[in-house]
């Protein structure tokens, strides 16, 4: 298969939720294999940007375009989105009463294996890659014979996700603070389900408001959102330096340069 020079391209992207206008003209480019951390302060439109390219509905695109392996998204539902290699990880996981976690990631597998023009998997062939993936993520084997999320703790929804990230195997995770509320351990576990994913045909965005998580996984650009656009990009020292200096450094110095 011929490498994609760029996975995904978010081009002068402006969105608006209601009246107001969160995503103020975002340009970004992912090509395939690289990870992406977007940063920035609460309330930038940094979950706003991961749930746009997913598809999420309550936002009004209105101006710009995402392009994914060659063709907009913009008219393209959230469910052939997801059947065509997105996934999005959550920052607040659903619960899905009487769906059963394990129903649920059977359904989920079927439709993209559906949608690449392969055949469903067989009850045994399903237990056995759930096994697999469920051991990578430490992950009580009680919990997918349970609702989905259903009386999860946080830690447990984060790490369903990332059981869902393995199975699934998309071409894009977009991780929604994936590392919110997560102990150390819960991170390193975490972390390590993405570290495994991560290939040369796979690409990573990370959207969060702390380094902590790039010290497990390192990415090879960092964006920092600040009021709705990139104010600044850079390789992973960028994320230590907004850790010493904080995002009003960032704000300041973006300030200065446009007024030079």
């Amino acid at each position: 298969m011929s490498k994609i020079d760029k996975l995904i391209e978010v081009k002068d992207l402006r969105v608006s939720v209601e009246d107001t206008e969160i995503l103020r003209g975002i340009n970004l480019s992912i090509g395939e294999g690289e990870v992406h951390a977007i940063m920035g302060p609460n309330g930038s439109g940094k979950s706003t940007l991961a749930n746009v390219i997913a598809g999420r509905p309550g936002y009004s695109v209105t101006g710009g375009d995402i392009v994914y392996k060659g063709k907009s998204l913009l008219e393209v539902d959230p469910e052939i989105r997801a059947r065509a290699g997105i996934f999005l990880a959550f920052q607040y996981p659903v619960e899905l009463p009487g769906v059963r976690t394990w129903q649920f990631l059977k359904a989920a597998i079927d439709a993209v294996r559906k949608e690449n023009g392969k055949d469903e998997l067989s009850v045994r062939e399903f237990d056995q890659l759930l096994e697999e993936k469920r051991e990578l993520v430490e992950m009580d084997p009680d919990l997918v014979k349970r609702s989905v999320n259903e009386g999860f703790s946080g830690g447990e929804k984060k790490r369903n996700e990332i059981l869902q990230l393995a199975l699934l195997d998309p071409s894009l995770a977009l991780l929604d603070e994936t590392d919110s509320g997560l102990d150390i351990d819960a991170l390193r576990i975490v972390s390590h389900g993405v570290n495994i994913f991560k290939s040369p045909q796979k690409s990573v965005l990370i959207v969060t408001h702390y380094q902590r998580i790039l010290d497990y996984i390192t990415p090879d650009y960092v964006h920092v959102l600040v009021d709705g656009q990139i104010v600044r990009s850079g390789d992973s020292k960028l994320a230590l330096e907004l850790e010493e200096k904080g995002y009003e450094w960032v704000r300041e110095s973006a300030g200065e340069e446009v007024n030079t």
